[in-house]
């Protein structure tokens, strides 16, 4: 056998480029290509190399990003072979499928998976070493060459990028911040992460929590940073709002006290007038956090005793300001309509915060 023997009876033109480069034992069985043919190419100076356990790279050359991969999915995941039968070639004048069954059980997970989601604070996928992939609990797999195995009790949903199955961003952002020292390299993913728009600060922190990470002082850190972001973020949106729909303004970022009497709280937009208050319920919930309940029950009191004096309080969350901002607009404008039908309120005196 030479460079030049036709690789099987079943040509290999339906599959992509990178497939046509990248397939595992099965698949090259299925092709009609026998383990003795495949080892035989594989020799010091062949035409193929063995990349990964039964995954093989049907060129000589370095892979490609691309092409490492396919191949990590290839070696993780569960993928058919292309074959009607697998070890039988498909027979001339067989109709041959157009395009690849998806890989499963497996994602692109970590900074791989940021890179592919189109962070500039990731690296190159050139520079990786490992690529990590996220698989399921049970599945009998050990790390190997360049595919670094993450399990999890559950796949999330992919994204597919690039025709890959990937790992969502609050996922993806956990498993990379667990294999990060750099305190610096892990607030510019997560600041990213908010400022780019890819994620809200609340999911970050409860795959962060569920990673139990939440215990490293250079993630804890960070997190603060993400959290002060997304109020940032989440306060220039409810301008926007406010702007965009043309809503009256309000006075920004206020106190409300009782004359001679308690503290009642702050609010971040507020109509005088109207008696009509916007509250951004910025909090990132950590699961089990008494901390996180006690400041949600804070939020409930707050609530009812400025209602009890005649405050309507329209509660945002910064999702819903992204997501449904014209909703939202709406619903202010409707509170603020609904003003003379209802008693005065009570009296307060407003202050800045």
């Amino acid at each position: 056998m030479n460079h030049n023997t036709p690789l099987s009876p079943r040509p290999l033109r339906h599959l992509s480029r990178t497939q046509r480069r990248v397939l595992t034992t099965a698949q090259l069985r299925a092709h009609g290509v026998t383990a003795a043919d495949t080892n035989e190419r594989c020799r010091p100076g062949g035409p193929w190399q063995q990349i990964l356990p039964g995954v093989f790279l049907l060129h000589p050359g370095p892979p490609t990003s691309e092409e490492r991969l396919h191949a990590v999915l290839l070696f993780a995941g569960r993928t058919p072979a292309q074959s009607p039968t697998p070890g039988i070639p498909l027979q001339p004048g067989a109709e041959e499928p157009h395009a690849p069954r998806p890989y499963t059980d497996a994602l692109i997970t970590g900074l791989a998976a940021l890179t592919l989601h189109g962070f500039t604070s990731a690296p190159p996928l050139t520079s990786l070493d490992k690529i990590d992939v996220l698989v399921p609990r049970l599945r009998r797999l050990r790390s190997h060459g360049c595919a670094h195995i993450v399990r999890t009790p559950s796949l999330p949903t992919p994204a597919y990028l690039t025709g890959l199955p990937v790992a969502p961003v609050p996922r993806a952002l956990a498993d990379a911040v667990a294999e990060l020292s750099d305190a610096g390299a892990v607030r510019r993913l997560l600041t990213e992460a908010v400022r780019a728009g890819h994620c809200e600060p609340p999911a970050v922190v409860r795959e962060l929590t569920q990673a139990r990470l939440l215990n490293r002082p250079h993630v804890v850190d960070a997190v603060d940073s993400l959290l002060a972001e997304g109020r940032a973020i989440a306060e220039d949106r409810l301008y926007r709002m406010v702007r965009e729909y043309g809503l009256p303004d309000p006075v920004w970022n206020v106190d409300l006290r009782l004359p001679g009497g308690p503290h009642l709280g702050g609010l971040d937009a507020y109509w005088p007038e109207q008696a009509v208050a916007v509250e951004l319920d910025t909090r990132a919930p950590r699961p089990g956090d008494r901390q996180d309940d006690a400041l949600w029950s804070e939020y409930a009191r707050k609530r009812e005793h400025l209602e009890r004096l005649g405050i309507t309080v329209v509660h945002i969350t910064p999702r819903k300001l992204r997501d449904a901002r014209e909703q939202q607009a709406t619903v202010v404008r409707t509170a603020l309509m609904a003003a003379n039908d209802r008693d005065p309120a009570a009296y307060v005196v407003v202050l800045p915060r």
